[in-house]
């Protein structure tokens, strides 16, 4: 006797296509599985005719147990014709009889068991079981699938700016290919999203995508992050680490805040992009970069280069295909369109009905001048949509910030025209006034270090940098 596979309390009965040339065998499995939906076919014409018509009815089979000797057409497989043609039902193997080689080679093409007659009654069970359980895990990941397409197709980058469509044609003309890509702009204006955009839509798009922010890694450690480690490379390097650019092999890796890479990185960086290839640290080990590269920076490039802050051969290098994305306040026209986005998606999350913004909302959103770009404007609107007790976002759900807007801070290095002049470098002239400059900066914000670098438009790096050359590191007001 075979027992019926546990299910939880509650749950439907699942629909089986039992395909077996044996139909005293199928017949008699059939009984046994009186709890669920069963259809018997004893030819492979047969079941692929049956899981179509249910396919065609939309309730398709869960589960085909499959027998691996059922007739079918010369040179045909009956597995790989199921998994070719219907690939959402989960599929167990039976065999007369059975060897490793058989198995194996079933489970490698897509079977989720394989077992052999007379079939063991508990087999059967748990067999049945983990069909089910596989057939749910598919369904989601294809659901998954359907919502991840959805958002990073490029009908949801809304922008209406003449120079946010010219953004969006950049996108769909430089996917399809490998050229590397150098997107410039402003911390929070999107660049992580045309990344992934760029990504989702080339050949790549079943491969990793690989992320990493320069600024946020110290020195010290992003070659390693970048291009892994073996063991005892340097102290605590206990076991072999894949790095980054290993672990997007054959997708795609997005670099942020290149502009913060020190001089010896952007050489190790302008290797792996003219060779394609690299060693771990500690390695001499070559390995080759099957990788598309897609950089950001969130300070001119060109400005940087004059200045001999980044190699100018590494800047031609990646200076392909460039994307510059504008910021939010030289855009204002494209801001009722990304707030009503934003009001539609965390509508959906909190269950909301929640419609539109009143005038003098949608007046103050468009006066903003938005210093923190698209993510600070996407953080209003949630903020909103949690807070609002009807269905129409008024002024009293916006943050008191955005109605009364104080001037940003402006710092000035005061000159005393009559004072005498003492002969010095001009490094040694402009030290002491940027120390005061961060200092002031860092006290408007609570000695906060991410807010600091972002109103002083630098990245954090930098300024940590800066703060250890005036050795302000070590004050007890130093936050964040």
């Amino acid at each position: 006797m075979i027992p019926r596979p546990a299910e939880p309390a509650g749950s439907p009965a699942s629909h089986i296509l039992i395909a077996d040339e044996d139909a005293l065998f199928a017949a008699a499995l059939a009984a046994r599985l009186a709890a669920h939906t069963t259809a018997l076919a004893h030819t492979l014409p047969d079941a692929l005719s049956t899981l179509a018509a249910a396919d065609a009815s939309g309730r398709p089979f869960d589960v085909v147990i499959c027998s691996c000797t059922l007739p079918a057409a010369e040179g045909k497989s009956p597995l790989r014709e199921l998994l070719t043609r219907h690939p959402s039902s989960a599929v167990i193997m039976l065999a007369p009889y059975g060897t490793i080689e058989q198995a194996v080679e079933s489970l490698r093409l897509g079977a989720c068991d394989y077992l052999v007659k007379p079939v063991v009654d508990a087999e059967v069970s748990q067999s049945l079981s983990r069909a089910l359980r596989q057939r749910a895990l598919l369904a989601e990941n294809q659901s998954l699938r359907r919502r991840l397409d959805g958002a990073l197709s490029l009908d949801t980058l809304t922008g209406a700016d003449p120079r946010m469509l010219r953004v969006f044609e950049l996108v769909r003309a430089v996917a399809p290919s490998r050229t590397t890509v150098l997107m410039t702009g402003e911390s929070g204006t999107g660049k992580s999203l045309i990344a992934h955009a760029i990504h989702h839509h080339s050949p790549r798009r079943d491969k990793p995508f690989v992320e990493l922010s320069c600024g946020s890694i110290p020195e010290t450690l992003l070659e390693s992050e970048l291009f892994g480690h073996v063991r005892g490379a340097f102290t605590g390097a206990i076991t072999d680490k894949a790095g980054r650019f290993q672990a997007a092999q054959g997708g795609t890796i997005f670099l942020d805040e290149i502009n913060s890479a020190s001089p010896a990185m952007q050489l190790k960086l302008l290797r792996v992009i003219q060779e394609r290839r690299f060693e771990p640290v500690g390695s001499s080990t070559t390995i080759e970069a099957d990788v598309r590269i897609v950089l950001a920076s969130n300070q001119p490039l060109e400005q940087l280069v004059a200045e001999g802050r980044f190699r100018q051969d590494l800047y031609y290098r990646i200076n392909v295909v460039k994307i510059e994305i504008a910021p939010l306040r030289e855009r204002p026209g494209d801001i009722p369109l990304l707030a009503a986005r934003f009001l539609e998606k965390h509508a959906a999350d909190l269950a909301r009905q929640l419609v539109g913004f009143t005038p003098d909302a949608m007046d103050a959103l468009r006066r903003y001048h938005y210093p923190g770009n698209v993510r600070e404007l996407q953080n209003i609107i949630e903020r909103a949509a949690v807070l609002c007790r009807g269905q129409v976002i008024g002024t009293d759900d916006l943050p008191p910030a955005l109605l009364h807007p104080a001037p940003p801070p402006r710092f000035h290095l005061s000159a005393a025209p009559d004072e005498p002049w003492t002969p010095m470098t001009l490094d040694d002239a402009l030290r002491e006034p940027e120390r005061r400059i961060i200092t002031r900066a860092l006290d408007a914000n609570a000695w906060n270090r991410q807010k600091t670098a972002d109103l002083l438009g630098i990245n954090r790096t930098t300024l940590y940098k800066k703060m250890k050359q005036h050795g302000l590191l070590g004050d007890s007001r130093l936050a964040g």
